[in-house]
């Protein structure tokens, strides 16, 4: 349900997924349960953090991504940092 609703908004507001656009194929994930004793291994997350751009700038972007070993440091968050870069004028 989470996830329809989400896709609405982005819907609603013409919203492009940088991320998403910069990493087209397989699985994002940018959290991972603590419950998990080997999160890598089982990769088993959801997308809870985006990179969202207005049509006019998204064009703009690149290099967006997941910093997924920040999820393996000593006291790391829950949730990996997500990047993206614009070339704006």
């Amino acid at each position: 349900v989470e996830v329809e609703h989400l896709g609405a908004a982005q819907d609603a507001g013409h919203w492009v997924d940088v991320t998403r656009a910069d990493i087209p194929d397989g699985q994002l994930y940018s959290w991972w349960s603590y419950r998990a004793r080997d999160w890598d291994a089982a990769d088993k997350g959801r997308r809870l953090d985006h990179v969202w751009a207005t049509p006019d700038i998204a064009g703009a972007a690149h290099g967006s991504r997941i910093l997924r070993e920040a999820r393996g440091w000593e006291k790391p968050s829950d949730h990996a940092p997500v990047f993206a870069s614009f070339d704006l004028p």
